[in-house]
């Protein structure tokens, strides 16, 4: 007699996964069907029927706890991002057909986030009250990691954003960087000094990994300084500017910074370079082709025009070739 012909596996019901999630979260179907709303026999048979679609046993079901099966983690990790594919779908077919509305993941830089985030989150509140605002404050690299992967929704750092993974990059303004020194220093005050005059200070830099580090690395070796070999370092600009009272150095600051980093102490000034003054570009970065690009643009319309208070330049889109 011819050996049977094994039955090929059933696509699973997104019912089946969820159940089985909850599961293997909670260890405990009695847990896991409280957690989820249903009951518990209903939730076991939903993960028994999984594991017949599949042809597998995924649990191993004892009188105390429950076990999931090597191959049950590794169905496990697939089912979550499923499942995490499925929400995220739902979301985007949400906010466009009804935009501004549910969640958005906002990763914004530390260079920026003290500074404009203000301004940002008061914007949301008054003009977009459905919309759920997430906010993320990492450096550069990371963020363009989450917004590959789908975690963030829209990113708010310096331009171009660069990275591995292609970006849309919508640009809101230009800043530019003050020198800031010891109110003693024989520069504190000036507002026409030319850029060469970096090579004779001790230039303090944020450590590795923000983009501010390697902008003011960048206008440094422009006229032939450079500081990246001091042995200061600092993790954000409010330390930084403290080592600058403590005499230490002088450092780069965006002029968005300036107002709220000199507040906190007597011991700063400000240097203003002669024009053209080295700067920034601050925008919007998203993933070509996001299904709320349209939302995206309109909220770059309305940040342009609260943050033309700021002490920045508003860049206006340029208008797009016809075909």
């Amino acid at each position: 007699m011819a050996n049977a012909t094994p039955r090929s596996p059933r696509t699973p019901t997104v019912a089946q996964l969820k159940a089985f999630v909850a599961v293997a979260e909670h260890r405990h179907f009695r847990e896991a069907a409280a957690a989820t709303g249903t009951s518990q026999p209903a939730l076991s048979g939903a993960v028994a029927a999984l594991e017949e679609s599949l042809g597998a046993q995924l649990v191993e079901r004892t009188t105390r706890r429950v076990m999931i099966t090597p191959l049950g983690e590794r169905v496990l990790e697939h089912s979550r991002r499923v499942l995490s594919s499925l929400q995220a779908l739902t979301e985007e077919v949400e906010a466009a057909r009804r935009p501004f509305t549910g969640p958005l993941h906002l990763g914004v830089i530390p260079t920026v986030a003290p500074y404009l985030l203000p301004t940002v989150l008061r914007l949301v509140r008054d003009r977009y009250p459905e919309l759920e605002l997430h906010v993320h404050e990492e450096r550069t690299p990371s963020l363009l990691e989450g917004l590959a992967a789908g975690r963030l929704d829209v990113l708010l750092l310096a331009l171009p954003a660069g990275g591995g993974a292609p970006t849309r990059d919508i640009p809101l303004f230009d800043e530019d960087f003050v020198l800031v020194a010891p109110p003693d220093h024989e520069l504190a005050g000036r507002v026409d000094v030319p850029r060469d005059v970096l090579l004779d200070l001790d230039v303090l830099l944020l450590e590795e990994g923000h983009c501010l580090r390697d902008q003011a690395l960048d206008i440094c070796r422009e006229v032939g300084a450079d500081p990246a070999g001091s042995t200061t370092r600092a993790a954000g600009l409010s330390t930084l500017v403290q080592l600058v009272a403590g005499g230490l150095g002088v450092t780069l600051l965006p002029a968005t910074a300036l107002d709220v980093e000199a507040g906190r102490t007597d011991r700063l000034a400000a240097v203003r370079f002669a024009a053209p003054a080295p700067g920034r570009r601050i925008g919007l970065a998203t993933r070509p082709g996001s299904a709320r690009s349209a939302e995206y643009d309109r909220f770059a319309v309305t940040l342009r025009e609260v943050l033309a208070e700021l002490p920045v330049r508003i860049v206006e889109p340029q208008p797009q070739p016809q075909p």
